[in-house]
């Protein structure tokens, strides 16, 4: 699954294991308002806040992984029973809200960085969509699934914070020639591909083993898995524009998730947009 005796990689995830995490500025800035006002200040609204940020959430986990007690058994998702264990305060003590990533990468990177905020509104929408199949199929588990979703693509977020020169320089080749395949071009410029980081970081952080499930070719058939995969396909296919050719697809694909009709999930889809 992962390439073995690849130094780079090795030396990459030792890096990022322990680099600082940014988070989006928006974020901070929401969250200092809610901090700022103790009507407001509850689980509750600080999750919802933190939810919309993948680089936050995996921030939050991290920490609480690194950190479990042996008391800690079960594997915890939910970022609001997260929020109560470490405490309101504790949590924006322990979990800085900085860096921001529009700091990190500034004014000389501002390609990676809009490529970077595109990557985590496709995620956002990407959770958006495995929550609400996720509810259609009574999946108790809802949550786990949102966060899945959302933090998708966390290994090719953190590059565009560390990487910026190699990520612009792949993304450029691609769109130049679109039958490349990503994996191939992200071993031959980086020595590792993205999938191969991400599973890593995964390892190293503790995180919850259904992020580890979703990279398991044999793990594919699962409904849980399938709700994430297809989810994440649709949010990039339609971050192209809703004519990608790719799309009839996903909506088979989908209908046949949900017991739909490809017309009928088009219709979902749609009420979701709006």
């Amino acid at each position: 699954m992962v390439e073995e005796n690849n130094s780079k990689l090795d030396h990459c995830v030792t890096f990022l294991a322990q680099a600082e995490i940014p988070i989006l500025k928006q974020t901070a800035r929401k969250l200092s308002a809610v901090t700022e006002n103790v009507d407001r200040l509850s689980a509750r609204n600080i999750a919802q806040i933190i939810k919309n940020d993948p680089l936050m959430v995996v921030k939050l986990m991290r920490y609480l992984q690194l950190n479990r007690g042996r008391s800690q058994i079960h594997e915890i998702w939910e970022v609001e029973q997260i929020l109560l264990m470490l405490g309101l305060e504790n949590t924006m003590k322990i979990v800085s809200a900085k860096p921001y990533v529009e700091d990190f990468l500034g004014i000389t990177h501002r390609e990676a960085l809009v490529c970077l905020l595109k990557v985590t509104q496709r995620n956002r929408m990407a959770s958006a969509y495995a929550y609400d199949w996720a509810i259609r199929l009574q999946d108790l588990h809802y949550e786990e699934i949102r966060i899945a979703a959302l933090t998708y693509d966390i290994a090719e977020i953190l590059m565009w914070c560390y990487a910026p020169k190699a990520m612009l320089q792949i993304q450029h080749i691609q769109t130049k020639n679109k039958t490349i395949r990503s994996r191939q071009l992200q071993e031959k410029l980086l020595g590792f591909s993205l999938y191969a980081l991400q599973y890593a970081l995964i390892t190293r952080w503790k995180l919850p083993e259904l992020l580890i499930t979703l990279m398991d070719d044999n793990c594919h058939d699962q409904r849980r898995v399938k709700n994430v995969i297809l989810a994440a396909n649709l949010a990039r296919h339609a971050a192209n524009g809703w004519d990608d050719a790719a799309l009839p697809e996903d909506y088979e694909q989908i209908g046949q998730l949900l017991h739909l009709d490809p017309e009928e999930v088009t219709t979902v889809i749609s009420l979701k947009k709006s």
